[in-house]
């Protein structure tokens, strides 16, 4: 192995133990000495790689963002020209798949849910870098199903609630599962709940034949089960 291999190798642990420790310790609370033991790194490898704990706490957040998207793009593979309604099903099913992902890079949502509850010195950054390219792609969208002249207010609105929809149906599961014992609300899997979020979503916008909207076929993903 070169030493550049080495070095590679090095950094990407770096960044999975960062996330790891970041995820359940907090910004704050997390130290540099935890994560190069977790890592297996000595302690300058840090400040060789990343320059602080700042610089490392934004690469870890957008690392794992590029993957999640790398891997669950918001076009989802749809051809050029899609139509909105198509584009919106592709968002929410993809949004969907990263809010459930359980590869290695899992971390990111409990990272990104106590980025809220308690927002570290880089919210700014991470909102820039990490939510809002995707979140251009989503107001797009919905500016287009709402028709010209919609205000920007109501399109943030419209977005959000969409987005809304998708957190709870993943991030509520044990909830969803103890209020309705009977009738689980995710049932159908990733592929049932987008369609029924994007159903509900179009009504809302007024746009016709909502409840009749066929989805567009889609590569299929593992894993597709909420």
């Amino acid at each position: 192995m070169t030493g550049n291999g080495r070095e590679d190798e090095t950094r990407v642990r770096l960044l999975d133990a960062a996330g790891e420790i970041f995820s359940c310790k907090g910004y704050q609370a997390a130290t540099v000495r935890e994560i190069t033991k977790v890592a297996k790194a000595n302690l300058a490898a840090i400040h060789y790689h990343f320059g602080s704990k700042d610089r490392l706490y934004q690469a870890v957040l957008e690392h794992a963002h590029r993957e999640a998207c790398r891997r669950f793009p918001p076009d989802m593979g749809l051809p050029p020209g899609a139509d909105a309604k198509a584009r919106l099903y592709a968002y929410v099913r993809a949004l969907l798949l990263r809010l459930r992902d359980k590869s290695r890079h899992a971390w990111l949502n409990r990272l990104m849910a106590r980025e809220m509850a308690e927002p570290s010195p880089n919210l700014s950054l991470v909102v820039e870098r990490c939510l809002a390219p995707s979140s251009a792609v989503l107001r797009d969208i919905v500016a287009e199903l709402l028709g010209p002249g919609a205000e920007p207010l109501a399109v943030a609105r419209h977005a959000q609630s969409v987005v809304g929809q998708c957190r709870h149906f993943v991030l509520d599961g044990p909830v969803l599962e103890r209020l309705y014992p009977d009738c689980d609300p995710r049932q159908g899997g990733v592929e049932e709940i987008a369609r029924h979020i994007v159903r509900f979503s179009l009504a809302a916008f007024g746009c016709p034949g909502a409840r009749d909207f066929v989805p567009p076929i889609l590569e299929p993903v593992c894993g597709d089960a909420l």
